[in-house]
């Protein structure tokens, strides 16, 4: 498979971006050794840019990320190097991150991360309730949790979407797992992994305190509306 005209340059863009985003992940302590990853999709193209597996943080360049079609499979190239290093393999979780990209196009950006205290409550496979004015703004309501599946096919990317595709939530605890995070681009999802484990960590320690008080839904929605069309700039 050959590069189309601007392709090359457009896939230099998203591998320098993707592996730009990983050291978030670190820098706010979501991962640790080389646990979770960030993809994205590659503009007017049927694929999507990932980490590689086995790779430390510490380690990556824009140059070992790797280009997969929507399906998961590496693409081949035609040997100069466009497409990424041919000899480094996808993350583990590329078939969940291809199907979110297949079956959510407005989705441009999927994280997974193991961050503690949002894997937690996907250990105890419950929901982080909105209790939070911040979690009104940022989710739109409750984190949901997805079902259990296994990695090594697309059934964790169904999971999510089927939890996510009716939710205002950009993220989403799969059970005995971990979250995975959803956005208009891998920067947004980056974005929505931070905050989840933020939320999850707050209203744990809320808990460990008292009963949270939940947010009515009436004043969830208007906080949501205006954070998602108001606010910033």
């Amino acid at each position: 498979m050959s590069p189309g005209p601007g392709t090359v340059e457009t896939i230099a863009r998203v591998r320098e971006e993707v592996c730009a985003l990983h050291a978030e992940l670190t820098r706010y302590e979501l991962v640790v050794w080389t646990a979770g990853n960030v993809s994205a999709r590659v503009p007017g193209q049927d694929l999507m840019v990932i980490k590689p597996s086995g790779v430390s943080y510490q380690d990556l360049t824009p140059e070992q990320m790797v280009v997969t079609d929507l399906y998961g499979v590496p693409v081949a190239g035609n040997g100069d190097g466009a497409w990424g290093n041919p000899e480094l393999s996808p993350s583990s979780d590329t078939a969940a991150h291809a199907y979110v990209y297949r079956h959510m196009p407005e989705v441009n950006g999927v994280v997974h991360t193991h961050s503690t205290y949002a894997t937690a409550w996907a250990a105890r496979g419950e929901a982080i309730p909105c209790v939070l004015t911040m979690m009104s703004d940022e989710f739109g309501g409750s984190i949901p949790v997805g079902p259990f599946a296994l990695i090594g096919d697309d059934s964790i990317g169904h999971g999510i979407v089927e939890t996510l595709k009716n939710s205002n939530s950009p993220a989403v605890l799969m059970q005995n797992h971990g979250p995975f995070t959803i956005g208009k681009d891998a920067k947004s999802a980056v974005k929505a992994a931070v905050m989840c484990e933020e939320v999850a960590r707050t209203v744990h320690i809320s808990r460990q305190l008292g009963e949270p008080v939940p947010i009515d839904q009436a004043h969830i929605d208007s906080l949501y509306a205006r954070y998602q069309n108001v606010y910033g700039q």
